[in-house]
């Protein structure tokens, strides 16, 4: 008998149908002897929805009321899986985040997990319920509702594993795992088996959307183990945990980022303190910078350059037009069009020539090279957007990632989800 959280992701929930289906699995666990506690994301686009419902009242509006108005697609979701659960004749229980015992800090629409009080869960599973509870949301010590951020029910459902001392978070999605590098761009890309948390945080934090970054952090730093799976199948996943294996391969897989910019600031006295007064008037915003390139200064001026999120765009200019008359710059320009390709192992680290084989590889095939960012288990490289599936392909294939076979993406109907998981495939 195993004690599991099991977190479905808001395409495992879109639909009526769906909800059903993850209460048929949840039932089938209980079935086998396990003791289960549900996590549970938004359905379909409602987080979408609701953001936009917000817009079209304000502009602009207060990220206390957001937060409550997000926390309730969670709270739909809770609820019909509960009465889903209860329509099969299993005993279900609803949990808010509140209700969970999830706190947070008061940091609204971007909160962070500082506790998990267990008890109300723990008793429900103790008095032979199925608890459901709503993932993306806590509360603050103020007793206002706050949220965790996009992809925020990962990090619910890894904390409330933590809470409860479960053998294993598993995660569903639309995805069955893992891959080496995202299947739809290289074709050949192999689930893997099994990932370190290191070499998961890296991916996470360097564009594979599998799992929020976060919610992988937590789980390295509370060792929960993961199992990302698909909500559609009864195949086995990827775990991430601690690596176990006495030599890792050198690259684990490789992920890409087209949702960063590049601003490059031209004309830059070279004198003490001028990047601080960059990068705090950027920190200062809140913009969040990932690299930082500074070229050789040529008779006094230089040039310095960053990315960041192209969502933190704005709030970049708004800065630099007030930082660069202090600074005496001449200019700034912003590049959209790039993407950042990663190489992440934690083999790397005692595996000399993996820069030289990605450069030489990337040459090879005309792909040029616009900055480059290290550290001990991953090597970052932007490019054009425009080269980066090729740059994707043609790293996967030089560092000995290709399978045998070919990744086929299918979308399934509901009555065909059905028909999978009745069958238990």
């Amino acid at each position: 008998m195993a004690l599991i959280v099991a977190k479905f992701g808001g395409t495992s929930v879109a639909s009526p149908e769906r909800i059903k289906n993850v209460a048929k699995r949840l039932v089938k666990m209980r079935q086998r002897g396990d003791r289960v506690v549900a996590v549970v994301s938004a359905m379909g686009k409602t987080t979408d929805e609701l953001v936009g419902l917000a817009a079209a009242i304000n502009d602009n509006p207060p990220l206390r009321e957001l937060d409550r108005l997000l926390s309730t697609g969670e709270q739909v979701s809770m609820a019909l899986l509960a009465m889903a659960i209860e329509a099969l004749g299993y005993k279900a229980m609803s949990f808010t985040g509140r209700q969970a015992g999830i706190e947070t800090n008061g940091t609204h629409n971007k909160a962070k997990i500082v506790k998990v009080h267990n008890e109300r869960i723990m008793e429900a599973l103790a008095c032979g319920y199925l608890p459901v509870v709503a993932g993306f949301q806590g509360i603050d010590e103020n007793g206002d509702i706050t949220t965790l951020g996009r992809g925020g029910s990962d990090t619910t459902a890894v904390a409330v594993a933590w809470g409860i001392g479960a053998d294993v978070c598993e995660i569903y999605s639309d995805v069955d795992g893992i891959y080496s590098a995202d299947p739809r761009v290289a074709p050949r890309a192999r689930k893997l088996a099994q990932v370190s948390y290191d070499d998961m945080l890296e991916l996470s934090s360097s564009g594979a959307g599998v799992l929020q970054s976060r919610a992988v952090e937590f789980a390295r730093k509370w060792k929960v183990v993961i199992h990302s799976r698909s909500a559609f199948t009864e195949a086995e996943g990827t775990y991430i945990k601690e690596d176990s294996q006495m030599e890792e391969a050198v690259i684990t897989g490789i992920a890409h980022d087209t949702s960063e910019v590049k601003v490059t600031i031209r004309g830059v006295p070279d004198s003490t303190g001028v990047a601080a007064k960059v990068f705090s008037g950027l920190a200062a915003n809140a913009v969040s910078v990932d690299m930082i390139i500074q070229n050789i200064s040529e008779d006094g001026f230089t040039d310095i350059s960053f990315t960041c999120p192209e969502g933190d765009l704005s709030k970049a200019v708004d800065t630099l037009e007030r930082v660069l008359p202090e600074i005496k710059a001449r200019e700034f320009v912003v590049d959209k069009d790039i993407a950042k390709v990663s190489l992440v192992g934690t083999g790397m680290k005692s595996s000399p020539g993996v820069a030289a084989r990605a450069f030489s590889t990337l040459g090879e095939h005309q792909i040029n090279i616009l900055a480059i960012s290290t550290s001990p288990i991953r090597l970052s490289i932007v490019v054009d957007s425009a080269q980066a599936t090729q740059a994707v392909q043609v790293l996967h294939t030089a560092f000995g990632l290709d399978s045998d076979s070919v990744f086929e993406e299918t979308q399934l109907s509901a009555e065909e989800i059905a028909a999978k998981m009745a069958k238990g495939r």
